[in-house]
């Protein structure tokens, strides 16, 4: 008998499954997201406000699931607590919580191509494809920018200072009074700061990790076809 193949994504799915992975987002968690996922087969994950708890507005009107989010939108969660959207963009996904405004610029004739996001306030958990050289993506969080190119990362808008988690990969963070850019390289939450700019030039400053999971981080890049590459490392679960 021929060994069964699996498509590239349930395969995925499969192996995130029997991690046995388990989270707090909506009433099922995230295992009954990947649980749903798997019944789905390879059928084509949903675009645009992917899921929702409590209210957001694209452009302020009130979002539903399956509504597209395009570039040169903003989407606002409520500031109710526990209020979350999922936004799938093209090859990327945001868990955007309670509280969150964020603005997706890029190319309108491209609805799937984002080259800016811009957060005014809140909290973001974000997943991007990676991107070749000459299109870095850039993050503008108060007077931070951060380049990244392919990877994951949670950001909080705090008063004059932001807390920035790069989650895997490398990323590039320039701000007011810096002499030259700050990169920054992780595998697993390696080095969670805080971007200080109380004095008007911006400070780096090493923090601890928080407010955000791993699940949540396999969530999103599942979302997309991906696994975070923490899995294949087996460092699954720790935060």
């Amino acid at each position: 008998m021929k060994p069964s193949i699996q498509p590239p994504r349930r395969k995925t799915l499969v192996r995130l499954a029997a991690l046995g992975v388990t989270g707090a987002m909506g009433p099922a968690g995230i295992m009954g997201l990947i649980q749903e996922a798997l019944a789905n087969g390879d059928k084509p994950i949903a675009v645009g406000i992917n899921s929702l708890q409590g209210s957001a507005t694209i452009n302020g009107v009130a979002a539903k699931i399956g509504m597209l989010v395009k570039p040169g939108d903003t989407v606002a969660t409520g500031s109710a607590k526990g209020s979350y959207a999922v936004v799938v963009i093209g090859r990327d996904a945001y868990l955007l919580r309670e509280g969150t405004s964020v603005t997706f610029e890029g190319n309108r004739e491209q609805a799937g191509t984002i080259s800016k996001v811009l957060i005014a306030t809140g909290k973001i958990l974000s997943v991007f494809a990676k991107r070749p050289a000459e299109s870095r993506l850039n993050i503008s969080a108060q007077s931070a920018t951060i380049g990244i190119r392919g990877t994951g990362c949670y950001i909080e808008i705090h008063d004059k200072r932001t807390y920035f988690c790069l989650c895997y990969g490398e990323a590039t963070v320039d701000g007011s009074g810096m002499e030259k850019s700050k990169i920054i390289k992780t595998t697993h939450h390696d080095s969670p700061v805080w971007l200080d700019e109380s004095g008007g030039h911006m400070k780096i400053e090493g923090t601890n990790f928080g407010s955000h999971t791993d699940e949540e981080l396999i969530m999103l890049e599942k979302l997309t076809g991906r696994e975070p590459p923490f899995v294949g490392l087996g460092l699954t679960g720790r935060y």
